[in-house]
């Protein structure tokens, strides 16, 4: 960050009066720019027993497998963001079930949030998908899985097995 968005003078880092951690300051208006993670949700959606998944069509990790997820828009809860996601990618609709899955993904700056999810009707792959499939549990292709978030997700709803056993934690330190 070079300037501030509200008068345009330059920002520098420094830890502002009553706070404990360097921010964005501008030196002109003194507005403090805070920068916050973003929060990324999705679901893991089920019918007949196979998993719904993705195939990207777009970077990062084109070409690779993903459950529907996403960024969360303003305006809307987690649960209609990944709600929205799952029909924007795989042209779908889910009945949501419980949050099972937090990620923090500390070097995105990002907050991984996922749900499950039953698979209402039909799906087709969205603007953003190359490809949509349903995976038996024993098919999933996880060399081919895009992100370490979205793998911990699907790992964890197999190992749960349809019990809600809480909000599974996870930390991935380095990106992915």
């Amino acid at each position: 960050m070079k300037y501030c968005s509200k008068c345009g003078g330059k920002v520098a880092r420094r830890v502002p009066d009553h706070d404990s951690r360097q921010r964005w300051v501008c030196e002109d208006c003194g507005t403090i720019h805070y920068q916050n993670p973003k929060i990324v949700v999705g679901c893991v959606p089920e019918k007949d027993g196979r998993i719904l998944l993705c195939k990207r069509a777009i970077n990062p990790r084109r070409g690779y497998w993903t459950v529907p997820a996403g960024f969360m828009e303003l305006g809307e809860t987690v649960a209609e963001g990944a709600a929205r996601e799952t029909r924007e990618e795989a042209c779908a609709e889910v009945e949501l079930g419980h949050l099972f899955v937090s990620v923090d993904v500390i070097e995105a700056g990002q907050v991984h949030l996922f749900f499950t999810a039953k698979l209402l009707g039909g799906f087709a792959a969205g603007e953003e998908t190359e490809d949509a499939a349903l995976f038996a549990k024993d098919e999933i292709p996880w060399p081919e899985v895009a992100f370490l978030s979205g793998e911990f997700a699907l790992k964890k709803y197999l190992e749960d097995d349809g019990r809600n056993n809480g909000v599974h934690l996870h930390r991935v330190p380095h990106g992915e």
